[in-house]
């Protein structure tokens, strides 16, 4: 049996505010239903198969309570986007005792991971009524999590970014070999596969 997480519910005390940020955001509004003591509004960030939904008379939640993660490839690409659309965004940073580890005295620390690891560097941003949202910079994903059959690259941002490490990484393959590889579409190809589903990368 499959089950996929298809959507969140944010709980929020002004709808129209939260409708407004949310597609400044850049989110994809896909329904507004409105009918006596309801509403519901369902959004969905891009390139993301689950949404969220938002509304009035949609969950006895305490406005504000919601904790979320963004799965982004480039950090510090998606804050500056996001802070070109008017969101105040948090400096990057990583945790202390690993990613959403909380239970350490003072659990941020300022900057990216030192080890420059998938998973590991941080920012976020709050809704306006404090749901906080996490952006987790992911490069690598752990192995299983994604089929290598099925590899897809649902921006032209993430399929660039990409690219540009396989360019990298290919440059370190022909130091390593001493020699120029003509078939570099194909070794590219094997890394961005490979590095998206979380096996060992060609060297």
């Amino acid at each position: 049996m499959n089950m996929k997480l298809e959507v969140v519910i944010v709980p929020v005390s002004d709808v129209d505010r939260a409708k407004a940020f949310y597609e400044e955001l850049g989110f994809r509004l896909d329904i507004d239903i409105v009918n006596e003591n309801f509403r519901g509004i369902q959004f969905t960030p891009p390139g993301s198969e689950a949404s969220i939904i938002l509304g009035k008379g949609v969950t006895s939640v305490r406005a504000g309570s919601a904790e979320l993660v963004l799965a982004v490839d480039d950090l510090d690409a998606a804050r500056d986007q996001l802070i070109g659309r008017g969101v105040n965004v948090s400096e990057v940073f990583h945790y202390a005792g690993g990613p959403f580890n909380n239970a350490v005295e003072n659990p941020r620390v300022a900057g990216r991971d030192p080890e420059g690891r998938s998973y590991f560097s941080f920012a976020s941003f709050e809704d306006p009524d404090g749901n906080r949202w996490l952006l987790q910079e992911i490069t690598t994903r752990l192995p299983g999590r994604i089929d290598s059959a099925a590899t897809t690259f649902n921006s032209v941002s993430n399929l660039s970014s990409a690219l540009r490490r396989a360019e990298a990484a290919h440059g370190e393959h022909e130091k390593r070999t001493g020699q120029r590889d003509a078939n570099w579409p194909d070794w590219y190809a094997k890394y961005m596969v490979a590095e998206q589903a979380g096996t060992e990368l060609p060297q």
